[in-house]
């Protein structure tokens, strides 16, 4: 008869991890090379890693003692790799706290699809997941815009679509949706109309379980008719109909109600940053402009906090309005959207508006004419490639205070 004491003996090599008592490697680990005490006998066997890295040609000895330096990873890190060494324990908790804490930019930007699915299929991974989750809802472009997106699972990217939060254009999800999926399916031509009828049946299957998930009605009726549809076999007939019905009668004003037609509620993005002209990573790098960064800030560090002041179509598109909600206020960013584009311009005043002046930059560089009449002569500042010459006209504006977190 055999007894197996597998938990009392990791538990004995726990206690000996935590005792140091007669130690035989010193390791140095982290920028400050702080001191880490182990026994040779416990990480060769126990690590082919070390068994290795203590072989002849990499050991350094002194005192009697090995020496191992790490100076790449961190002091708490190693701390923990040497737990699990010892007795194969690891303590989640601590760990996803430390790596959301010192790592944070490493996950936002590094988030790669196999990280993704790793901590989505572990429950244990709950604060990590919850933290790359925020990012993705924040900057949903990481993950769309990467190489691996068509890596996904089926079941992670209808988690993902299911948030209310994605901060993402719907037309730009509904791409990332075709994309995904004439990637799952290599062998069928990219060319909708070389389709034939087994093809279009096998899209439809791998493509119907995301359908509810697209707010098709947030789409506009010029992106729906270019890239929603052609791809028409894929969507049952009467979304297809619902969704023209709704853009020729909206304009009379009909509610949705009436139409028997329903509509999935817009995304509502979580950032604090009140903008319908520009995105959260917008005003980080506006961050690192204003502070003359050379690395762009994230969202997570933004050192500022931006106050809307005022929106030219909701508060008026006059010289008053504009004065009276912006003068004496500090320092502000002025952000304007050119008419039938997606170009941005603006500027910084770090100073303050008043009654005399603003909006308006340099010597007449770039200023408000009239409303949506814009007017731009570049003479203080270099010229700017792509920047309105003249007079032009802008869908909006917004204007922001500019206020130092403390």
């Amino acid at each position: 008869m055999s007894y197996e004491f597998c938990q009392e003996v990791a538990n004995d090599y726990e206690k000996v991890f935590e005792s140091d008592e007669e130690y035989d490697v010193i390791i140095y680990a982290g920028e400050n090379m702080k001191e880490l005490n182990a026994h040779l006998f416990v990480l060769r066997t126990r690590s082919l890693y070390f068994r290795t890295g203590f072989s002849k040609k990499w050991a350094e000895k002194k005192d009697g003692k090995f020496i191992f330096k790490k100076p790449n990873i961190s002091h708490e890190i190693f701390e923990i790799i040497l737990r699990f060494i010892y007795c194969g324990k690891v303590d989640l908790t601590n760990l996803q706290k430390y790596l959301i804490k010192h790592d944070h930019e490493f996950l936002q930007q590094q988030c790669s699809v196999e990280i993704l699915e790793t901590i989505y299929q572990h429950e244990s991974f709950t604060e990590l997941w919850n933290f790359c989750l925020k990012k993705i809802c924040e900057e949903p472009e990481i993950l769309f815009n990467s190489n691996r997106f068509i890596n996904l699972s089926e079941r992670l990217l209808e988690f993902i679509l299911k948030q209310d939060d994605l901060n993402l254009d719907e037309i730009l999800i509904w791409d990332g949706l075709i994309k995904w999926c004439l990637a799952q399916h290599l062998d069928i031509s990219r060319d909708i109309k070389k389709w034939d009828k087994d093809e279009v049946t096998i899209l439809k299957k791998t493509i119907q379980r995301f359908i509810p998930l697209i707010r098709f009605y947030d789409i506009s009726l010029e992106d729906f008719k270019l890239k929603v549809f052609p791809y028409k076999v894929l969507l049952p007939v009467n979304l297809i109909n619902d969704i023209l019905t709704f853009h020729s009668i909206r304009k009379d004003n009909v509610s949705n109600k009436e139409l028997n037609i329903i509509v999935l509620s817009p995304r509502k993005s979580k950032c604090i940053y009140d903008s319908i002209l520009i995105k959260p990573q917008h005003f980080a790098i506006f961050s690192s402009w204003i502070g003359k960064k050379i690395d762009n800030y994230n969202t997570r560090n933004i050192p500022y906090n931006f106050n809307l002041l005022y929106r030219s179509s909701r508060d008026g598109k006059t010289a008053k309005e504009f004065h009276t909600k912006c003068d004496n206020k500090g320092a502000t960013i002025v952000i304007a959207k050119v008419i039938n584009s997606e170009q941005i311009v603006g500027g910084h005043n770090p100073l303050f508006w008043n009654e005399i002046h603003g909006p308006v930059f340099g010597s007449s560089d770039l200023y408000e004419n009239n409303g949506s009449s814009w007017f731009s002569n570049p003479s203080s500042y270099p010229k700017i490639d792509d920047m309105p010459i003249g007079k032009f006209y802008v869908d909006d504006y917004e204007v922001f205070q500019v206020i130092k977190k403390s």
